[in-house]
């Protein structure tokens, strides 16, 4: 598929050439950003690969390179998915994965590609950008603190995306935050106090990932993540939710197992029932940095040493099933999360915890008392056509 538009040449990415060059664009495009840090390759193919993403099963998704010339100038992705779309008012495709020189004609001419896609496909608005997923890596445009590196499953931007997609009648859709927090600062008081006592109640415990019964544990964090997030405080987060897979979740262990710390993965039961987690683990960015978003056979000695010298820790994923919340079990895994992770990797500097929804008033309370202050926000836009 080849549509041209004025200077502009917009390819379908079909094959391996034009795969290499919808990765190799960001070099370009950060060569002056030394911030920016690669996503994993590996991992960015897989969620355009109907293989590995079962949103393909009921959704679609298509990737384009667009040129000038020979030379490539911006890349982006357009994508739906009917049934969780259909939630959203107005009802919205999306568009992610953009990349961009710093052009104003380059991203109207995208935007209006991007809008023609989905009118055809009887959409009348989008959304952008997102990921052909989950709503916790690869989504939202880096708006605030364009100074640190961004954190494993994050994107980082240049500051001129903003002006140029809000020049193309983008607006707000909604922010999520990142909370960041220093490993030598100390635990609040108040804080342990209240997870001291959490834990001295005699039907609660709370232990570290089994890693020789690594799956069985697994499957207590899918079985807690699929009550908690198809039951939440936020509608509309709830309506998009898709649960989670035994396959997903097998594949999302073979992948983190070798950089794991296990005290930074933390399982609380209620009457020996699981009843809440948190998983946090290094930043992969850190690797991917080096390894320039490859991974090899020769990387994964990198890898297996990898947890003995991260410097920073991401919060990936946590919950608590309805009907154990408001028993301060989020606190308790937050609480001694940090708190074991520091005996267990002191050189861990920070932990950020990514992906809190402006709404989330409850969670942002209770990230700030632990001590942790947000320092980041990615927007997702909306456009109507």
């Amino acid at each position: 598929m080849v549509s041209n538009i004025m200077s502009y040449e917009i390819e379908l990415v079909e094959n391996s050439e034009q795969i290499d060059a919808f990765h190799d664009l960001p070099f370009q495009i950060y060569e002056d950003y030394p911030n920016w840090a690669p996503p994993f390759r590996f991992e960015i193919e897989n969620i355009f690969d109907p293989e590995h993403n079962v949103f393909f099963d009921n959704g679609e998704c298509e990737r384009f390179l667009v040129k000038q010339g020979n030379r490539v100038r911006a890349r982006f992705a357009v994508m739906n998915n009917p049934a969780r779309d259909r939630v959203l008012e107005p009802r919205m495709g999306g568009i992610g994965f953009l990349e961009m020189e710093n052009d104003r004609r380059l991203v109207r001419k995208i935007i209006d590609f991007a809008e023609a896609w989905h009118y055809d496909r009887g959409y009348r608005a989008m959304r952008g950008p997102i990921n052909f997923g989950e709503n916790d890596t690869y989504w939202g445009l880096l708006v605030e603190n364009y100074d640190e590196p961004p954190i494993y499953g994050m994107f980082y931007h240049p500051p001129y995306y903003k002006q140029l997609l809000e020049q193309t009648g983008a607006v707000k859709l909604d922010d999520h935050w990142s909370y960041k927090r220093e490993f030598a600062k100390p635990i609040p008081e108040r804080m342990k106090k209240i997870t001291d006592r959490i834990e001295s109640r005699s039907n609660v415990s709370l232990r570290s990932i089994d890693m020789n019964n690594i799956y069985r544990d697994a499957e207590y964090i899918r079985e807690i993540y699929n009550e908690a997030w198809s039951e939440q405080e936020i509608d509309e987060r709830e309506e998009e939710f898709t649960e989670l897979t035994r396959d997903t979740v097998r594949e999302m262990v073979d992948k983190l197992k070798p950089v794991m710390i296990p005290d930074s993965v933390l399982i609380a039961f209620v009457d020996d029932e699981p009843a809440s987690f948190i998983v946090c683990v290094p930043d992969l960015n850190e690797i991917s940095r080096e390894t320039g978003g490859r991974l090899r056979w020769w990387h994964y000695p990198k890898l297996l040493w990898f947890k003995r010298r991260a410097r920073h820790l991401r919060s990936l994923v946590y919950g608590t099933k309805p009907k154990f919340r408001k028993m301060g079990l989020e606190a308790l895994t937050f609480t001694r999360g940090i708190q074991y992770t520091r005996e267990a990797a002191p050189s861990l500097e920070y932990l950020e915890g990514a992906w809190v929804s402006e709404k989330n008033w409850l969670m942002q309370r209770s990230l700030e008392a632990l001590g942790c202050r947000h320092h980041k926000t990615h927007r997702t836009y909306k456009w109507e056509f």
